[in-house]
């Protein structure tokens, strides 16, 4: 009875409430918010680490390493399957202190925003351009990966696409990939969830199917490294993308639920998967698919497996591509509304409430980059430390955001310290670990990569504090609730340090109630 009176003088007081002198508005308010469901969210997780290519990817991995490996093949592929968990342990361990900030805020910007609410803007700008880096180069080599399989498809269906029409080919996927994502991040969100789901169903049904096709594969020579450490890598990369979902967060129904379950969702998801392909490498399930993709049919395989197996990667690439461009453009447009880079790209289309500018951007520089690789028709080596390294520093950054964040506002418990500690120190080690490998084998591009980034940022900082010193008090915006979001006169709002008005505890000075 007293919650029914309690509701009842809250609705009369709404009628009674005068309108605001200035309404509240978040500032992330054009996105099209309260658009997604849980699922949907979890496919631009997912799709970001492309798991049905990765699934291809990792047995070819352990299966280059395992002749270099000491032991016997059976102990090797078993150090391989502990790696690999290895790895979906420690991205684990990133994606719950990630979580921290999902349960309390959400942000168009992702890691950057958090890590400006934990360690300030110079710590956001480092992440910010090692989130971009990642986003941006993965989704060039993956965009770059799925033009190759539809040219190997067309050319297993007898037509061969050389010279220019191979770049008509990057250009005319990158068209529609960005038609797909300023037509709705809902359509879009639809889309890599079908994508992703078809590759998935292809691949494990060769592995499960296919396994006894083809003759054993032979491990290949020139490993060099062992075993370890080569798949540790491949498949913490290749599980990196679980942040994915935080860009997305104000577009989500119950952003705070769905962001937060799919961030700790997706590493136990796609380690369950990748585990999956290692015990099918160690079996020999994964012979005829590794042979298929390494060899084509000369192993025996039926050409019907090799169609299928490309099929599947392509659609795996394809989905990590968009997903990634969905991403990054969203961390783009969290920058363009703050000020940190040209206002354009925080400008949305009004009807379908998608950051244009931003999603161009994004593919427009992904179209770049697969068509320079296709031209060139090589990865180079430094590409994949380059970005290995800027996700680190992103990880390291966010596991100790986490930490300051919660004990500045004095929600810290031994737990997240423990484990903000842990995935700090572990980065850091792994960082040290794969710079110094990489110097001692005369190759710099790790060490590089670890200055380039943080001196890059503290360069844009200094460049910002004398021209744009606003921009600097409004990194790291997030989602807000507006004077549209409550019941009239049942919340306190009051001008915030940006000068704009916010959602305030009633005892705030100078707090409006409305």
């Amino acid at each position: 009875m007293a919650e029914t009176s309690a509701l009842a003088d809250a609705i009369a007081r709404s009628f009674a409430c005068q309108e605001p002198r200035r309404a509240a508005v978040s500032p992330l308010h054009a996105l099209g918010r309260r658009q997604l469901s849980g699922w949907e969210v979890l496919a631009q997780s997912v799709a970001t680490t492309a798991p049905a290519a990765s699934m291809v990817l990792l047995p070819v991995t352990m299966l280059n390493h395992r002749a270099s490996a000491t032991n016997t093949p059976a102990s090797a592929s078993t150090s391989g399957l502990i790696a690999i968990v290895t790895a979906a342990v420690f991205v684990t361990m990133i994606a719950w202190c990630t979580t921290q900030f999902t349960r309390r805020m959400v942000a168009s910007g992702g890691l950057y925003a958090f890590v400006a609410k934990g360690l300030g803007a110079r710590a956001a700008l480092v992440t910010g351009i090692a989130m971009a880096v990642k986003y941006l180069v993965s989704g060039a080599l993956s965009l770059y990966s799925g033009g190759l399989a539809v040219i190997t498809i067309a050319a297993l269906c007898g037509v061969e696409i050389r010279g220019p029409a191979t770049l008509t080919v990057y250009l005319g996927i990158a068209a529609a990939i960005l038609v797909a994502l300023v037509r709705g991040v809902r359509f879009a969100a639809l889309a890599i969830l079908v994508i992703e789901v078809c590759s998935l169903v292809f691949i494990i049904g060769l592995m499960m199917v296919a396994g006894g096709e083809s003759t054993p594969v032979q491990p290949l020579s020139g490993g060099g490294t062992g075993m370890w450490l080569p798949v540790v890598l491949a498949a913490l990369f290749a599980l990196a993308g679980f942040e994915s979902a935080t860009f997305i967060g104000p577009e989500a129904r119950r952003p705070m639920v769905t962001v937060t379950r799919t961030v700790l969702a997706t590493p136990i998801i796609c380690g369950t998967l990748f585990v999956f392909a290692g015990w099918a490498a160690w079996s020999g399930h994964a012979d005829a698919v590794v042979g298929a993709y390494l060899h084509g049919t000369s192993t025996g395989v039926s050409p019907v497996v090799v169609a299928l197996l490309h099929i599947g990667m392509c659609c795996s690439w394809l989905a990590s591509a968009m997903a990634s461009s969905n991403a990054v453009s969203r961390l783009l447009y969290s920058m363009g509304v703050e000020g940190v880079l040209p206002r354009i790209l925080g400008t949305v289309h009004s009807r379908l409430c998608t950051p244009y500018a931003a999603l161009a951007t994004a593919v427009t520089v992904l179209a770049i980059g697969a068509s320079v690789l296709a031209v060139f028709g090589s990865r180079p080596d430094w590409i994949n430390v380059t970005l290995r390294v800027a996700l680190l520093i992103a990880y390291v950054l966010v596991a100790a955001s986490a930490v300051a964040f919660l004990a500045r506002i004095r929600e810290s418990t031994p737990a997240i310290a423990l484990m903000g500690g842990l995935g700090t120190a572990t980065g850091v080690a792994v960082i040290g670990f794969i710079v110094a490998g990489h110097v001692l084998d005369g190759r710099f591009a790790g060490l590089i990569a670890v200055v380039a980034v943080p001196v890059i940022a503290m360069l844009w900082y200094r460049y910002l504090s004398r021209a744009r010193p606003a921009s600097l008090a409004d990194v790291g915006i997030f989602d807000s609730p507006g004077s549209e979001d409550v019941l009239p006169g049942s919340a306190a709002f009051a001008e915030n340090a940006r000068g704009d008005m916010a959602l305030v505890g009633a005892d705030h000075p100078g707090a409006e109630q409305r």
